[in-house]
């Protein structure tokens, strides 16, 4: 099936986005004993939501 333009940059978003979600998960495999940065991991995290929110198809969403 043959995407319009505004599905593939949505598609392209929706990559960039899980591509985020993954570098946060290996952060967090590091944050042990570092307070800044798990508090920068939470708002880094609420931030990917949002945008998750804005950009991907919900049914795609965890």
């Amino acid at each position: 099936m043959n995407q319009t333009p505004i599905e593939e940059t949505l598609h392209a978003i929706g990559l960039e986005i899980d591509a985020m979600k993954t570098a946060i998960e290996r952060l967090e495999s590091l944050r042990t004993g570092y307070p800044a940065l798990e508090r920068n991991l939470v708002r880094v995290r609420a931030s990917i939501k949002m945008l998750e929110m804005n950009f991907v198809d919900p049914a795609q969403m965890e």
